[in-house]
């Protein structure tokens, strides 16, 4: 395939696809060997939709590429799709599920006593939507089950890894500008911190 052609088609299937394309999975639809020719044309397609201004972009998320629209229009797609059902997170799943992000693995008991109510619904409701997973068992009497996220998790907030999750201080402004838009109740911060928090030293 010459080298033009390869681009257009790279092109087409990360813009076909409904999830992050992986460059294995590129290679396997194409029939290609070569890995790096795949990442500089991503690359390459990457640079011409910035530098052209283009209403689309492609991102690396979870391990794979995605087209999305530019975060310049977010005012006009959020008009486009005001009245378009949206299945949200509840305000209980969201505070389980930052918990989680942060402090994984831990167990169901962990996350209740943190959040001090019974959250066996939201485990379910975050399970069903494959945001977490059980990843292992805790090495004490029981041996319960300990929980994380997915790469589903990474895809829905447009994350490349856990390493991009915000740092705590960070969250934290995140937390309190939320609050202050939408009268929401904040998480205590004594219950998100981890001792092993993505980008943190332990």
């Amino acid at each position: 395939m010459e080298e033009n052609n390869l681009k257009s088609a790279i092109e087409a299937l990360i813009f076909a696809s409904d999830k992050p394309l992986t460059i294995e999975q590129i290679k396997k639809v194409l029939g290609i060997q070569e890995a790096a020719g795949v990442r500089k044309n991503i690359d390459e397609l990457k640079t011409e939709y910035e530098a052209q201004n283009r209403g689309l972009r492609i991102v690396e998320i979870a391990g794979g590429f995605q087209m999305i629209t530019s975060t310049v229009f977010a005012p006009f797609l959020k008009k486009l799709f005001k009245c378009r059902f949206s299945d949200k997170l509840s305000k209980p799943a969201l505070e389980s599920l930052a918990i989680i992000a942060y402090k994984q693995p831990l167990t169901r008991a962990e996350i209740e006593s943190l959040r001090n109510v019974n959250v066996d619904g939201v485990m379910k409701s975050l399970l069903d939507k494959n945001l977490i997973r059980i990843c292992g068992r805790k090495k004490i009497p029981g041996r319960p089950f300990v929980y994380g996220t997915t790469r589903q998790f990474l895809e829905h907030f447009g994350l490349k890894s856990l390493d991009d999750l915000p740092k705590m201080d960070e969250f934290s402004a995140m937390a309190k500008e939320m609050e202050a838009k939408a009268d929401i109740e904040p998480i205590p911060e004594e219950n998100l911190e981890a001792k092993n928090v993505p980008g943190q030293n332990a």
